[in-house]
């Protein structure tokens, strides 16, 4: 393990939030009308308390995100644009994880390979550096591994325990190509290099059917702080969602009652099964909330138990305002709060 490393939780101290804005060139194509609003509400929620740096297409779209939110009320300061046409708009998965090394942070750029392949990424695997080579991140240290690994897919409690899952990170897709499939112990021995991970909790159950990302971690159990963990649960009995996630809550208790540490376990109930225009279950949960400073953003999907994860999560972040955004547009790609956007620790976010 690099000597000090450490994977920043996102509650740590943040310089802004990275998004990708939904253009032509995107899957959200057929929507864009929608998805454009759906940013420029959770653009302007997260610049009441943060900049926001926004990846555009090109100068056009870069003038046109910029009226866009100039219109919605977004103050100028709060606000980075930068030119680079990504293929998707889930910049979770695809940029840079911020650790913490030797009194400053530093930023580790892994390999993003569409979700194991069922997308094109060359563009947005791109992304990292090309934002760094535009000055974004200042003078932030940004570096590369060979590695397959999305944001999403694992969760820390910022003192080098983190929750993953089998199916993702251990799934034959996500090898590089030519290479050999994941080696759960190989891969442990670089996660612990890279990233200053001591102590990893492999999930082996728990799904949400319509999840292209093969179980990423940040659909199913999310720390809010060293001792609270939040998790998705299905308390309909006839819902094929209900014994895989009681699996996965049996499992969490166990893992952590192993820690260093006394663990509290937040139940997030699913809202009622959410479909696109084909009938297909597409993965809503509660549990893809956004840490900024100060606040928390949570998926809301005009459902009952909107009310329930709020007044939990209320709980798990004391001192913060727990607000809800809609997200009836992001889930139609499969995707939410946290899975759209990304943190980036105090002091990488350059100043213009």
């Amino acid at each position: 393990m690099a000597a000090g490393r450490l994977l920043l939780p996102e509650w740590s101290p943040q310089s802004g939030v990275l998004l990708a804005w939904p253009h032509e060139g995107t899957d959200w194509a057929p929507h864009l009308e929608a998805a454009e609003s759906a940013w420029t509400t959770l653009a302007a929620a997260i610049a009441g308390f943060e900049p926001v740096l926004v990846i555009c297409a090109d100068a056009a779209h870069r003038r046109h995100v910029q009226d866009r939110l100039a219109a919605a009320g977004v103050a100028p300061e709060r606000l980075r644009l930068v030119e680079h046409p990504v293929d998707d708009t889930w910049t979770r998965d695809y940029g840079p994880l911020c650790v913490a090394e030797a009194g400053r942070v530093r930023l580790v750029d892994f390999v993003f390979n569409g979700w194991g392949g069922k997308f094109p990424a060359a563009r947005d695997d791109a992304a990292s550096r090309r934002l760094h080579a535009a000055g974004c991140f200042g003078d932030t240290p940004l570096e590369r591994v060979d590695l397959v690994l999305e944001g999403g897919a694992l969760d820390t409690d910022g003192a080098g325990t983190v929750l993953t899952t089998r199916s993702c990170l251990l799934n034959p897709n996500r090898a590089l190509p030519g290479g050999p499939p994941p080696d759960k112990p190989l891969l442990e021995t670089r996660l612990r290099t890279h990233l200053g991970i001591r102590r990893f909790i492999w999930l082996g159950h728990g799904r949400l059917a319509g999840d292209d990302t093969d179980g990423h971690v940040d659909m199913l159990a999310r720390f809010c702080s060293p001792s609270v963990v939040a998790h998705a649960v299905c308390e309909r009995r006839a819902d094929e969602h209900h014994e895989p996630l009681a699996r996965m809550a049996e499992e969490l208790a166990q893992a952590l009652a192993a820690g260093p540490r006394p663990v509290r376990l937040v139940p997030l109930p699913l809202p009622a099964p959410v479909r696109d225009e084909d009938g297909r279950r597409l993965p809503a949960t509660y549990v893809n909330f956004l840490v900024l400073n100060g606040a928390v953003l949570v998926p809301a999907y005009g459902d009952p138990a909107d009310e329930l994860a709020l007044r939990r999560l209320r709980g798990c972040f004391p001192g913060r305002r727990v607000i809800p955004v809609d997200c009836r547009v992001l889930i139609r790609q499969g995707g939410g709060l946290h899975c759209a956007a990304l943190q980036l620790a105090r002091g990488v976010l350059a100043k213009e």
